[in-house]
């Protein structure tokens, strides 16, 4: 099936599973809640959002297998179609009643990210990319912010919510982000992270501790839309480097080289 095609279908089994999100947003008791550790929340709406995604896509490609977060999560990149799906990213915003929470799907396939698809249900905004054909907004072509000086910037990025040993080296980032750039922002969604620096809301997006499911339809948005990404040492491979830099090319090298000064 051309990508084209499955885009369209990938993109409409989002918005359905919104939908089911949606009815059940605001409505979860403490008692639906599973604490799976330190900050890592969970409830029945991730799952059953997780198996109706599985269902619709195994429909669309019978011989493809996944990675997710409540699903194969070891499971590493073969030959077969590869879907990278995370039902709810921003479950811990969702739980509380806030409207930042994604449904983000990426199709590996041929040795590429060919397809992602980052829904935001509450927010009613698609993000969606195709390899080589660009990324969109609701079908409109997305263009990233044309800011040339970091000092001009904004920058997003996610706290370590439960891996805290480079705590300290962290907030020295943050300090030095905070005093060389128009500020920080933090969403609670990396997927939205990555939509909203391809969009250009964002001018650039840094974080560690993340999976590929976090990650990989963002990094296709963010690419499409004519962005860098690269891990802390400039490499492009970012989907297992659980560490992250995407930004416009214009303020990338400086971007890199201020996060890799505290973190490497």
């Amino acid at each position: 099936m051309a990508n084209a095609i499955l885009l369209a279908e990938v993109e409409k089994i989002c918005r359905e599973v919104g939908i089911f999100q949606l009815q059940h947003w605001q409505k979860i008791g403490q008692s639906e809640i599973v604490d799976k550790g330190l900050n890592q929340l969970v409830s029945f709406v991730d799952r059953e959002s997780e198996q109706k995604l599985m269902d619709q896509l195994r429909l669309l490609l019978p011989e493809s297998v996944f990675i997710g977060e409540e699903f194969n999560p070891e499971r590493i990149l073969g030959s077969q179609p590869t879907w990278i799906i995370d039902p709810l990213d921003g479950t811990t915003n969702f739980l509380h009643g806030l409207p930042i929470f994604s449904i983000s799907v990426a199709l590996w396939r041929d040795g590429a990210l060919q397809l992602g698809v980052v829904c935001c249900p509450a927010l009613q905004e698609s993000f969606t990319a195709s390899l080589g054909e660009g990324a969109y907004l609701n079908g409109v072509r997305l263009e990233l912010n044309k800011v040339i000086a970091m000092d001009h910037s904004l920058i997003a990025t996610g706290f370590p919510y439960c891996e805290f040993e480079k705590m300290d080296a962290y907030l020295a980032l943050l300090e030095a982000l905070m005093r060389g750039t128009h500020g920080l922002r933090r969403m609670g969604s990396a997927a939205i992270d990555l939509a909203y620096t391809a969009a250009g809301r964002f001018d650039g997006f840094f974080e560690m501790g993340l999976a590929p499911w976090d990650i990989a339809a963002g990094v296709l948005l963010v690419q499409e839309a004519g962005g860098k990404v690269a891990n802390f040492n400039g490499e492009n491979g970012v989907l297992f480097a659980k560490q992250i830099v995407a930004s416009n090319p214009s303020i990338f090298d400086h971007f890199l080289a201020i996060v890799r000064d505290k973190l490497s």
